[in-house]
């Protein structure tokens, strides 16, 4: 019996690491994502291959019910060890998927390139999550990690202010009549999330409470901005603040003095995709200094 599932891939607008101690976060849902298509298969095994967004397999393996149910510990963390730590702790949540099946053939696929940092782990996660009929932020808790952001935007098809705190998940309306002006630039290279959110917990000082009621004012000005302007503005505060906390540069300050318009990190800073408030196209600005992948607000995403 043929089942399919697809979750939404995410971009992190704003409350990125203060997330982690209860600060709302505004997240997008992306037009990007991944699908997970099961089907029966034999012998107490599931035959796996994952797809990248060109049709080219990027990871191929055969996994006993025997590694997940036991989920022995390994010495090298990898992608299949990392596979089986989240079948693993589906399978804890729910025996049944295991249990009462004889073998599956499952195939993942993303619509986007892995290196991008749109969440392939969180779309997975979600998938699973699906499958084996339990909890997607219990799974993602008890396996990758995170503030679950990122499944919030997986499972819905609006944006969402979202709270760590019992993931708390509102969506909410987002469809200003500037989105023109507002851009989505790769910057090259993939941040590691996990080694940032390391960082920003060696780095946190005894203002917490201070710096989360700031974000979350800042967050409310950039959900609720009615002008272009505004919004900019809050952006900037927005990244202003993180600076501060971080004890970092800005993406602007550290790469593009120069640019004429609001440049802010999205999620881990250091990577990824960066959004781009201007009033100007900055495609050929940004592709003179190499960053050639570049996104309309419309083109990245989501909307109904």
């Amino acid at each position: 019996m043929k089942k399919t599932f697809y979750s939404n891939g995410k971009l992190f607008i704003a409350g990125e690491y203060l997330v982690l101690d209860g600060a709302d976060a505004f997240a997008l849902p992306t037009r990007f994502g991944q699908s997970l298509v099961i089907e029966d298969g034999q012998n107490k095994e599931i035959e796996w291959k994952s797809y990248d967004h060109d049709k080219q397999v990027w990871f191929e393996e055969t996994i006993s019910f025997e590694e997940i149910t036991a989920n022995p510990a390994v010495k090298i963390e990898n992608i299949k060890s990392t596979l089986i730590d989240i079948l693993h702790e589906a399978y804890v949540l729910n025996p049944k998927f295991i249990d009462e099946s004889n073998g599956f053939t499952i195939k993942t696929e993303l619509s986007f390139p892995r290196n991008w940092g749109l969440g392939t782990s969180s779309t997975l996660i979600n998938n699973i999550a699906q499958w084996a009929d339990v909890n997607a932020f219990t799974l993602l808790n008890n396996s990758f990690g995170g503030s679950g952001y990122d499944i919030a935007c997986a499972q819905n098809d609006t944006p969402v202010l979202y709270r760590v705190k019992d993931n708390f998940v509102e969506p909410v309306e987002f469809n200003p009549d500037f989105t023109e002006h507002i851009y989505f630039v790769y910057l090259n290279k993939k941040q590691n999330s996990k080694s940032a959110i390391y960082a920003y917990n060696n780095n946190k000082n005894h203002h917490l409470a201070e710096s989360v009621a700031k974000n979350n004012k800042i967050t409310y000005d950039i959900l609720h901005a009615k002008t272009l302007k505004e919004f900019a503005l809050a952006v900037q505060r927005h990244e202003i603040h993180l600076s501060n906390i971080l004890e970092m540069q800005t993406v602007k300050e550290a790469v593009f003095p120069d640019f004429n318009g609001v440049i802010k990190s999205l999620g881990a800073w250091g990577g990824d995709f960066v959004m781009v408030v201007s009033k100007e196209n900055p495609t050929e600005y940004f592709a003179k200094k190499g960053y050639e992948t570049i996104f309309t607000y419309e083109q990245m995403i989501l909307s109904n």
